[in-house]
């Protein structure tokens, strides 16, 4: 398996491209905010896009799919719970002062809960986890030579995501966590959609909105 990380656009979203040795087939998560990293990064690791994956529907990770779509053509995915709030990205901008609204993809296909997405000897299992917005899901790789989780904004470094931004509750974000992600191992390694990695273990143990 190939892995690169990437830390995309003004608010440092940490997409990645997950790659098969063999087909050479890819999936973007999250890179909707750094098209042209994206394709450099591609072209560099000798990787063909098959599908373009997102956490969630906020502007900082899916804002540019329509470029990164029509330059790789790829399968754009979404849960469809999120399309509501993805069709309203000229309200996004504005939240981060935004003049200029980036164009709306269509979606290809949707995500769902307990589905795998496969290319070639790598699949990347889904997890809907409802709360930082109604349709966030998470994507793991169990099979890796390292478990890992690439979390989106549901799961930080010792915090979880926001709620009032289009999502649902704490109580929701939380649930999602405690019976989609704390039932991985403990040595999990968790990528989430901006800041430092952590581990599934570290956050069961000290992650303060997990220990009420």
């Amino acid at each position: 398996m190939i892995f690169e990380h990437l830390v995309l656009g003004p608010l440092q979203c940490n997409a990645a491209i997950i790659g098969d040795e063999r087909t050479r087939d890819a999936i973007v998560l999250d890179g909707g905010d750094g098209v042209d990293e994206v394709i450099a990064a591609l072209e560099r690791l000798r990787l063909h896009a098959r599908y373009l994956v997102h956490t969630h529907a906020h502007i900082d990770h899916v804002g540019n799919l329509a470029t990164l779509k029509e330059r790789t053509g790829a399968t754009a995915m979404l849960h469809p719970a999120d399309l509501p709030l993805y069709a309203n990205l000229a309200l996004q901008a504005t939240w981060i002062g935004l003049t200029k609204v980036p164009r709306i993809a269509e979606v290809d296909a949707p995500l769902g809960d307990e589905q795998t997405i496969a290319i070639g000897d790598v699949n990347v299992a889904v997890r809907h986890t409802p709360g930082h917005t109604p349709g966030s899901v998470c994507f793991s790789l169990e099979s890796a030579a390292r478990p890992m989780l690439l979390s989106g904004d549901t799961l930080f470094a010792g915090s979880i995501g926001r709620w009032d931004l289009g999502g649902t509750s704490m109580e929701d974000i939380v649930a999602s966590i405690r019976t989609k992600l704390l039932v991985l191992p403990d040595d999990t390694l968790v990528v989430p959609g901006h800041g430092p990695f952590t581990t599934i273990g570290r956050e069961r143990a000290a992650n303060p909105y997990l220990q009420l």
